[in-house]
Parts: structure tokens; sequence; C-alpha cells
């Protein structure tokens, strides 16, 4: 049932419009494996092999440290509406921070979310489809608030305070470079 694409094709644009939720997925072979839901209007169809998504601000920096140390990422969105699918890009990571020359170039297509850390990039080197026969229904109700309140009541100087303290090193301890400068 599975079918395999070099690409992002019309149909798999339009899937990925529809969806409220997606996963992320990394790890190194000395790391836990990572899975992390995203969500509000975070997402971008950069090209037909290349997507890209405002990292928010986390509990964690897993993706951002696995990629810098990996590389490999996928993304997985599935649908929970009457026309059950799952698509995954498999591809390569690319971590692109404030100080990065290309933040500017990408974050242009991004509206601005509060708690902004970075922007993941995937490129994507192949495209996954699978029927999702056993995925439940569910309603989508509406985006949570509580991350976006919390950021702002953080202001600049507090996430940047909370990203020197929390978002430095993966849990396994994998530098993520966050506050590096720009190479």
């Amino acid at each position: 049932m599975a079918r395999f694409y070099p690409a992002l094709e019309t149909k798999h644009r339009e899937f990925i419009a529809a969806q409220k939720l997606f996963f992320t997925a990394s790890g190194t072979d000395r790391s836990r494996l990572n899975l992390s839901p995203k969500g509000m209007d975070s997402l971008r169809i950069l090209s037909d092999n290349r997507v890209a998504y405002i990292d928010l601000t986390g509990s964690g920096n897993e993706t951002a440290a696995h990629v810098k140390h990996d590389g490999r990422m996928t993304m997985m969105w599935c649908s929970f509406d009457v026309s059950p699918l799952i698509l995954r890009l498999y591809g390569r990571g690319l971590v692109v921070r404030r100080q990065d020359a290309m933040w500017a170039d990408l974050h242009h297509h991004f509206a601005a979310l509060p708690g902004e850390r970075q922007i993941i990039v995937l490129d994507i080197e192949s495209v996954q489809t699978s029927c999702g026969y056993a995925v439940p229904m569910y309603t989508y109700q509406g985006e949570r608030d509580t991350l976006a309140r919390w950021a702002e009541k953080k202001g600049p100087v507090g996430l940047l305070d909370y990203w020197r303290d929390k978002n430095q090193v993966s849990i396994d301890g994998l530098a993520t470079n966050l506050l590096e400068d720009a190479s």
C-alpha cells in the first residue's frame, strides 16, 4: 500500500495544506530518537524538494542537535478525517539560526510567531504515502495559545535567557549551537 515519490506532487502539497498537525523525527547513532508534534501556522513548502518550519521555543532543542550531528530527519502528516492517508518526507535537515545569513531569505516566508527560535529546513530525498486506515478520526477544535502567551510573557530577554539555560544541548548532551556566532 505504500508508494514512494522522488518529490512532492500537487496532491501532496494539497494534503499538507489541509492538515493542522505534523510530526518531526530525528536522532543520531548515539542519541535517543526524538518525535515532536508541530502545529500553528509554522510550515511552508518552498519547492517540490524543500520544506521549512519555524521552530518555536520549547523545553528541549533535540531536532537542532540531531540535525547538526547527523542530518537525517523525517516529517509526517496523517489525516484524522474521512479520507485516510499518511504522508512522510524523508531527507536531510538544516538548522537556520537568526544569526545565519540564510535567516532573512527564509524568514520572509512566515508570519511572525511568538517564541521563534530557528528555522528547520528539510531537503527532501523521498516522499512516501501509505493508507492510514488504522488512524482514528478526530475533529479539529482550534489552536492552543499557551506557547504564544508563554513566549510573549517571557519577552526577548527572557527567551534569550531560556535558550541559554535550556536549549544549548540536547537531553543526550549534544550541542545545538543555537547561540553561537554565524560562521
